[in-house]
């Protein structure tokens, strides 16, 4: 038998396993390398978040109030279903339909929320409804091994008053917007999807102070994402409480006026013409602001939310800021303020020619009162004669109207403080060329025109309130505002009793605008008021809201719509009353735009004058004032 020496080969077959064994373990090394050194603390962090989870505490937003301590806004703990999921992981888009059909959700709604926290890693909760009831919470416990990350959580929800009270200036919240978070001052700020923030009206433009610092939960959780043990808890601190300058016995009684009216559609606004605070600021129709608060994710809020975008009568519209109007006679009171201040009149010698109209080349444009002969310009403010502005705005010409449009800011925003605020337009040149391409030469008749309120001027009724006030404080013309006090943050759960809130926590205020002065000569500003003051206390166009003890000065409009001979509400004139009272002491001042109703005098100043009345017997009669205590009744 032959001997085979294999010794070699087995030397070969050991090196080989060597080499082998050498590059796993070289293998193993550059891998615990990578997962312990390069990338140890990305692993570590999804091990922790496997076990301990941060679940966010949303903070109350901060009541609102008006000027005498009535609650306007706050906000009530709601129950929410809230999903929760891991850091590291993709939404699960499964659950959108068995979650819609359980919980009575829109799935495009729902969808619509996936989409907007997918590209948010560190995004760990996403409400999937709020106002959860009791049927709802039953299901998600039903259904607690099917999806173990569903939770139930209280969380803060804003109310506001009933019947869309106030809600044209207070505005409403809602859930942060994909394309809000955007844009940089939204970005910047921190803000994450799901964020509830304020979208309109003074929730708008001051939620930096009504907003809240969120507070958050460090809870342990097993491997199917139940809580087991709460770590730690930081609690949530609420927004700064705000008060406003709105007083809600003259609100309520706006309001009430314009639900009166023929066509359910107007504006009043109060101011007290001495700082520009906003005492009532009324636009109808109104709409609910607790839609985009509690019922905005349901397909019923949807459907809702529709109907007010297809509503011919806009309600979402605030007509004291976006609406414009021809100012019909309204316009008058400027014209002669600004005739006498530039010189076209003068206090001893301001009679012009009525002629019951105007013959400007083949065109007759009458004076609608008839003709008055030779009147001054005390008698023409007093019975509205056109016939005499004709004139008056021929010997200003349009560069005088131009310049009392510049006195007053009547082609600026007042610079209120809620957001959308629309620039009047008033006559210009441009103007002309722009909307008459085939005419656009300005003629003496465009100057007739826009002498009277009715050419191509339209006024906000916040501009021509802002500008009749300062008429009354002899030239001084204020910024409108309607924040009046901001109150510091307090820790919830740590508060002092909201009744309270004037007494334990003091209040910030702001320091506002110096007026305007608009150089008007006191002895001018006389003749304008004492014309005022005639047309209700003398024989003028509004005698029939005189109010006893309590004068007031005011002018009537008629703003023609269209042109004459037409039929159908939709066609009749606006009726306008503008105002201040006592008249040669201002403390209040008022507009109504009433629309498509007729005559001011039949509409807007009775309206108005319901408004007086409140004020009256707030301010001069103690046994008819009103109960401070009572509250505004909210849901």
């Amino acid at each position: 038998m032959k001997f085979v020496d294999d010794s070699q080969n087995l030397r070969v077959r050991l090196r080989l396993i060597q080499v082998l064994v050498l590059v796993l373990l070289g293998v193993l090394c550059v891998r615990l390398y990578l997962l312990q050194i390069v990338n140890g603390a990305r692993y570590a962090e999804v091990a922790e978040n496997q076990r301990i989870r941060l679940l966010p505490i949303p903070a109350p937003r901060g009541v609102i109030f008006d000027r005498n301590g009535n609650m306007l806004v706050d906000s009530r703990p709601i129950y929410s279903v809230i999903l929760s999921r891991e850091v590291t992981k993709s939404i699960d888009y499964s659950f959108i339909k068995p979650l819609a059909d359980g919980l009575q959700l829109d799935s495009e709604i729902l969808r619509e929320r996936f989409d907007q926290v997918k590209s948010q890693p560190a995004f760990e909760s996403i409400p999937i409804k709020e106002g959860a009831t009791s049927a709802d919470i039953a299901w998600v416990d039903a259904h607690q091994l099917e999806f173990p990350t569903l939770r139930i959580e209280q969380t803060p929800q804003r109310r506001y008053p009933e019947n869309g009270l106030l809600c044209h200036a207070l505005g409403y919240v809602g859930e942060i917007s994909p394309e809000q978070l955007k844009q940089p001052e939204y970005r910047d700020k921190g803000y994450k999807p799901g964020d509830i923030i304020g979208q309109e009206g003074l929730e708008s433009v001051y939620d930096e102070y009504l907003r809240g610092r969120d507070g958050y939960r460090k809870v342990i959780v097993d491997s199917r994402g139940h809580i087991q043990n709460e770590v730690e808890r930081v609690e949530p601190q609420s927004g700064q409480d705000i008060v406003i300058t709105i007083d809600l016995d003259l609100q309520k009684a706006a309001e009430e006026q314009l639900r009166k009216s023929p066509q359910g559609r107007g504006v009043i606004i109060s101011m007290d013409p001495n700082n520009g605070e906003i005492l009532a600021l009324a636009s109808a129709p109104t709409f609910d602001p607790n839609l985009f608060s509690q019922r905005i994710t349901t397909k019923a809020g949807r459907a809702e939310y529709q109907k007010l975008l297809n509503d011919p009568d806009h309600p979402l519209i605030n007509r004291a800021i976006q609406g414009k109007y021809p100012p019909g006679s309204t316009w008058k009171p400027l014209m002669a303020t600004a005739g006498l201040k530039q010189g076209a009149i003068s206090i001893d010698n301001s009679n012009l020619v009525c002629g019951g109209g105007i013959t400007i080349g083949n065109k007759f444009t009458r004076c609608m009162g008839g003709n008055h002969g030779s009147p001054n310009v005390h008698f023409a403010i007093e019975h509205s004669c056109d016939g005499y502005f004709y004139r008056l705005g021929l010997k200003m010409k349009l560069e005088g109207i131009q310049s009392m449009v510049d006195m007053f800011e009547l082609d600026k925003r007042t610079g209120i403080d809620l957001p959308h605020e629309v620039v009047s337009t008033t006559p210009s040149r441009e103007l002309k060329t722009r909307l008459y391409p085939k005419d656009p030469e300005w003629k003496d008749i465009d100057t007739v025109y826009s002498s009277f309120g009715q050419g191509e001027d339209v006024l906000t009724p916040m501009a021509l309130l802002r500008a009749h006030s300062s008429i009354g404080m002899k030239g001084k013309m204020y910024v409108p505002h309607l924040l009046k006090e901001v109150h510091p943050i307090g820790a919830v759960g740590n508060e002092p009793t909201r009744s309270d809130y004037r007494a334990e926590r003091p209040a910030h205020t702001f320091d506002r605008p110096e007026p305007k002065n608009l150089g008007i000569p006191t002895d001018q500003s006389d003749v304008v008021v004492q014309a005022m003051w005639a047309v209700v206390n003398g024989g003028g166009t509004a005698t029939g809201i005189k109010l006893v003890g309590f004068d007031i000065a005011g002018k009537t409009g008629t703003a023609q719509v269209v042109s004459l001979g037409k039929e159908g509400s939709e066609h009749k004139d606006h009726s306008w009353f503008v105002s201040y009272a006592p008249a040669y002491k201002p403390e209040i001042s008022v507009v109504a735009l009433i629309e498509n109703a007729g005559l001011g005098s039949r509409f807007g100043a009775p309206a108005v004058r319901a408004i007086y009345d409140v004020y009256y017997a707030k301010t001069r009669t103690a046994k008819e004032k009103p109960d401070s205590n009572i509250a505004l009744k909210i849901r």
